[in-house]
């Protein structure tokens, strides 16, 4: 009976160990060079910080033991209260790994800067200055991807095919809520939001089948925002963009609008022509005939001022800083200018005028003021308050 006591949270702890057993660590075991050195980023990082956890939690129980209650033979001094090495070691120690972790991170910051093109497609392996990236336009929606390949004319949703060894340069946006494009196995998450533009760019060195999903919570359908990414060779590749050019179905701009619909467990879908500049066009959020785009309107406000007299003159509304130009060198601060370029700024409010007071005793602007005249006193001769 003791034997199966003692056998027993052993027994209890292998269906959990089964379990994780089923579980891929992709974020640890990547198949991209920039989740690679994203990866390598974070080990060495966790590995500086237990620098200092590991020693402390040992001493922590080895104080506890050496000067517990029982050891007799311990020494104690209760007037101790400072010892300059001891300082040394408690202030130099964690100071020195805040150093370490402090350049490691703003190195790797830059080096791993999503809309920074990537210089290498493995280590020691340098991008040849004839290969172009891939482009891929991504557009996310409730509660779907649609993926635009605009140098081969093709589109999908829920699909993302990528040759391997190729750098790729994701555009990505939306069309509702943001949510965040997340392919562990090849870089980090980047955001999508609609009205905007966001930037990342990546590489996958291994064949095979990976996933894709939304990092971000969006909304009813988010748990089935997936998507397969699909590594292949050259060869591979371009026989399935020639696959997807031979099916039927085409993504104008009347498809994308019923497309970008809400709608949930979507199967992947595959469009062998897309609108000329539908990414585009969804940036500035001008899919639908006739809605002027974001961008025009822009441009018609920075010309007129919002007055269409004033189109044609070709006058603008002037800058924040009216003293910086439009373009060109960077504006002076205030400590920086003289009292001859110090003005006042056209859009702000003028010094109000004074009330009419005396001058004028009725007028309606005197009301809830200090009287400007005597009040009457009771039984006595004077003047009404004005």
């Amino acid at each position: 009976m003791r034997s199966l006591r003692r056998a027993a949270p052993p027994l209890l702890a292998l269906p959990i160990l089964a379990v994780l057993g089923g579980c891929d660590a992709v974020v640890m075991n990547p198949a991209g060079d920039v989740a690679v050195q994203q990866r390598d980023l974070v080990l060495i990082s966790t590995g500086l910080m237990l620098l200092i956890i590991i020693p402390v939690m040992i001493l922590t129980c080895l104080f506890a033991w050496k000067y517990r209650a029982a050891n007799k033979e311990a020494d104690y001094d209760p007037h101790f209260d400072h010892s300059t090495p001891l300082e040394l070691v408690i202030w130099a120690a964690p100071l020195l790994i805040i150093i370490c972790l402090g350049a490691v991170t703003w190195t790797s910051t830059h080096l791993l800067d999503p809309y920074r093109p990537i210089e290498r497609t493995a280590p020691g392996k340098k991008v040849a200055q004839d290969v172009r990236p891939l482009e891929v336009q991504v557009v996310s929606m409730d509660w779907k991807w649609l993926f635009i390949y605009p140098e081969q004319g093709i589109a999908t949703v829920n699909q993302l095919a990528l040759p391997v060894d190729r750098p790729v340069r994701f555009r990505l946006t939306g069309t509702s809520v943001m949510n965040a494009f997340y392919v562990p196995t090849m870089a980090g998450m980047i955001y999508t939001m609609p009205g905007m533009e966001t930037a990342l760019h990546a590489v996958i060195n291994k064949p095979g089948t990976f996933d894709g999903f939304s990092s971000h919570y969006s909304g009813a359908g988010f748990s089935d925002m997936n998507f397969k990414v699909y590594a292949m060779q050259d060869g591979a590749f371009d026989q399935w963009v020639a696959g997807v050019k031979g099916e039927q179905g085409s993504l104008s701009r009347a498809t994308f609008v019923q497309l970008e619909k809400p709608s949930e467990k979507v199967p992947p879908m595959r469009f062998s022509a897309v609108a000329p500049g539908l990414f585009d066009l969804v940036v500035n959020r001008c899919v639908e005939p006739g809605k002027p785009c974001m961008s025009d309107v822009m441009m018609h406000d920075r010309k007129a001022g919002g007055d269409p007299h004033k189109i044609e003159a070709g006058e603008g509304n002037p800058p924040v800083n009216n003293t910086g130009p439009m373009h060109g060198d960077a504006t002076k601060g205030a400590l920086q200018k003289s009292p001859d370029e110090i003005e006042t700024a056209p859009h702000q409010s003028k010094e109000p005028l004074p009330a009419p007071g005396n001058t004028d005793p009725g007028n309606a602007k005197n009301r809830r003021m200090s009287f400007t005249t005597t009040p009457r006193i009771p039984g006595t001769a004077g003047v009404d308050r004005g």
